[in-house]
């Protein structure tokens, strides 16, 4: 499974309480239009982190980011691919 496709796997799961269709979610989607609250999206940068065994990611680091590409972006430096 690829970054994007995990990456969707934790947001499908951050969001399953949420009434939202997961297949809409493209990598243009901003982390806004998901509904996240500040609360939901520091808990997916928590489970990103555990997921792709990332160090911690910084708030500098996240004021970058707005949309699932961004994540998948940050991922990848993060982990050095």
């Amino acid at each position: 499974m690829d970054t994007y496709e995990r990456l969707k796997n934790l947001v499908k799961n951050q969001i399953k309480r949420k009434n939202f269709d997961i297949n809409t979610v493209t990598p243009e989607t901003t982390l806004e239009s998901l509904g996240l609250d500040s609360l939901d999206a520091a808990e997916l940068i928590i489970n990103i982190e555990e997921e792709f065994e990332l160090p911690e990611v910084t708030q500098e680091e996240m004021v970058e980011v707005s949309t699932v590409k961004d994540l998948v972006n940050l991922i990848q430096a993060k982990s050095g691919k």
